[in-house]
């Protein structure tokens, strides 16, 4: 554990981290009309472009937006709920809840998921609860991602069916749901009481271990999800399998494992035998894209089991640390792209794929967008996965620790560029004085220490870019009309150690020689021991594949009196979207506040202040003629922000 003082208390946290349905009027009308437009997926469409052609707010009048209205779930913690939505609790466990979810607008209604898996429709106007349903999770069971739930998916099916609309989210105890959307019901004829077990067929389970955190996908009548698994426990461990349901009865259609099982898989043969047969992991537990028109899934994968020693995993480990595009229909593989070889590092394809055009030779050819951990950008041909930007296969270095072979190169984007700068060195350190510059200086001369891909070693090693990120589940957004991609990020140093095991059952890592530890390379008083911005927002232009703006997001709110901070940007958890209004909107940031962005300069505009932590991605919709931006703001358990259960629309006022 790094050193750190109560009064950078968010930092710290981060520090040592390390990174029954209850009706509220079932029959209330849906407010659908010709002139709504809603944001009908998680990632604003089921490519994850996270994109709106709304601009009734724009970058002329942003200035003026108003808090609209406030709507309070009541799940800002997972003790006792009797005395009801809006209050708070002193003894609750604060650091394991994470409100990031997106909610949805569809036939009239907003639908999102609360940190407790509780699923709620709320008018869109008014910001009046409709109905919730509760899941019944156990809130004693300690859970490896915390209490967290990013969003829910909509279907639609023939009309006069029951259950026609249907909202499917699943939990983070791994129960798969199909709800009526009009009444928040389980749909009966879906799986066994509206509801699939998906803790069957993925290997011994440990309690708390495995579930789901991101919204399904759907695909024509297939329901599509991944799975959050508890990282670096055993090499053992659960299988990422990604599998396909029947929309209405909830029969599998189809399953995918991200580590080949069999001989006659192509990526088989990058795997030793063994090793293909007992490892765990690889699981897709950021948000899937699909891609309607090909019938194509695409599905990022983790790291295979554990994350920081590959010893026992030897080759490049192929289909994990990759986007995987698949057959929707069979779920057999078009194409796949590795960003990482036999990943050591947990860097993990941790955001959405975003479904892009990059223009070529006049005309827009269909591609897909990879931000990942460590600021590389891949944009793919859609349909055969080719780069459409060089990308080279450098030297890295090699492993010192006994029993690793590293890889001997590593994918490497030549554009768009890295969007991290150089590697850390002990010249480049920071610190508010030079006492915090030192401590750092002194972690820093005990690990080993070099470019990107430097492996784990026994004596530590710094990590720039981390595990954290990096782009994470906020992923991208994207402006067809402008051809820009816009991503935040993660600036921190963290580090790993690896230590001979003193027994097969001590620490994690179980079945390898090595247990690990990790956290932030942080100063004594808790603060990054890089240079700042902690936090950037950043636009890539994909028709040259150059930079076009970066800038600071953010603000430590213990850190806004001291000259110059209001550049240092924010440690930063979300995402953004684009609107045709030319405006970016964002949260993130510690500071509570939603900000937008003039989406050709990155010039800040506005920023409304949020009652808690917006760490989640927000959305726009119009109904009834008038747009609203909404985001939740109930703070981040890792990050250290204001807790609370707030979902909060904004809009222009006098209309």
């Amino acid at each position: 554990m790094s050193p750190r003082i109560s009064r950078f208390r968010p930092l710290g946290i981060l520090l040592v981290l390390g990174l029954a349905a209850c009706s509220r009027g079932p029959g209330a009308a849906a407010r659908a009309t010709s002139h709504d437009t809603g944001w009908g997926a998680y990632g604003g469409d089921p490519g994850g472009g996270r994109f709106s052609a709304l601009r009734q707010i724009d970058t002329a009048n942003v200035g003026r937006l108003a808090l609209a209205w406030t709507y309070r779930t009541g799940d800002a913690t997972h003790d006792d709920h009797s005395e009801g939505p809006g209050t708070s609790c002193g003894r609750c466990h604060t650091g394991a809840s994470k409100f990031e979810a997106t909610p949805i607008l569809a036939d009239g209604r907003l639908y999102l998921s609360t940190p407790l898996n509780r699923v709620i429709a709320v008018d869109p106007a008014a910001g009046h609860e409709l109905w919730r349903f509760d899941p019944g999770l156990d809130l004693k069971v300690e859970r490896s991602e915390g209490f967290v739930s990013r969003g829910v998916a909509f279907w639609k099916g023939p009309a006069g069916s029951g259950c026609a609309s249907r909202i499917f989210f699943a939990t983070v105890d791994a129960r798969l749901f199909a709800l009526d959307a009009a009444r928040g019901t389980p749909c009966p004829g879906f799986g066994e009481a509206g509801t699939v077990h998906l803790d069957r067929g993925v290997g011994e389970v440990q309690v708390g271990q495995y579930g789901v955190t991101s919204p399904p996908a759907v695909l024509g009548d297939l329901v599509i999800v991944g799975s959050a698994i508890g990282d670096n426990r055993r090499v053992d461990m659960e299988r990422g399998v990604v599998r396909a349901f029947d929309a209405v009865t909830g029969a599998q259609r189809w399953s995918f494992d991200p580590i080949p099982r069999d001989p006659r898989d192509p990526a088989y043969a990058s795997w030793d035998t063994t090793a293909a047969r007992i490892t765990g992991g690889g699981n897709a537990w950021a948000p899937l894209s699909v891609d309607t028109a090909l019938g194509l899934v695409f599905v990022p994968t983790g790291s295979a089991a554990p994350d920081f020693f590959g010893g026992l995993r030897p080759g490049d480990n192929r289909y994990t640390s990759s986007v995987v595009a698949l057959e929707g229909r069979t779920g057999q593989v078009r194409w796949h792209f590795q960003v990482v070889h036999h990943d050591l590092w947990d860097f993990d394809v941790a955001s959405q794929p975003v479904l892009v055009t990059v223009p070529r030779g006049g005309r827009e050819v269909p591609a897909v967008a990879i931000a990942t951990k460590l600021g590389h950008l891949f944009v793919l041909d859609r349909a055969t996965g080719t780069p459409l930007f060089p990308v080279e296969e450098r030297p890295v270095p090699a492993s010192e620790v006994p029993g690793e072979v590293a890889a001997a190169t590593q994918p490497f984007p030549v554009l768009p560029r890295p969007l991290f700068d150089g590697p850390l060195t002990r010249d480049s350190l920071w610190g508010l004085d030079d006492a915090e510059r030192d401590a750092c200086r002194a972690q820093f001369n005990r690990m080993r220490a070099g470019p990107i891909f430097t492996p784990p070693s026994l004596e530590g090693t710094v990590m720039y870019p981390g595990y954290a990120g990096g782009t994470t589940w906020g992923s991208l957004s994207w402006s067809p009309e402008r051809h820009l991609l816009v991503t935040n990020l993660l600036r921190i140093p963290l580090y790993v150690k690896l230590e001979p095991r003193a027994s097969a059952s001590d620490g994690n890592q179980r079945g390898t020689p090595y247990t690990m530890s990790r956290g932030m390379l942080a100063s004594p008083r808790g603060l990054p021991c890089n240079a700042p911005p902690w936090g950037s927002l950043v636009a890539i232009d994909l028709a040259t594949g150059e930079r076009r703006w970066q800038v600071a997001l953010g603000q430590v709110p213990e850190l806004a009196a001291a000259p110059g901070s209001e550049a240092w940007g924010s440690p930063n958890m979300g995402g953004s979207i684009v609107t045709a209004g030319g405006l970016v909107f964002i949260g993130a940031a510690m500071d509570d506040y939603l900000r937008a962005f003039d989406l050709e300069t990155g010039r800040e505009l506005w920023r409304g202040a949020l009652p808690a932590g917006g760490q989640a991605t927000p959305m726009t919709y119009a109904i009834d003629g008038r747009q609203y931006v909404v985001i939740a703001a109930g703070g981040h358990g890792s990050l250290g922000t204001t807790f609370g259960d707030h979902l909060v629309a904004f809009a222009l006022p006098g209309r």
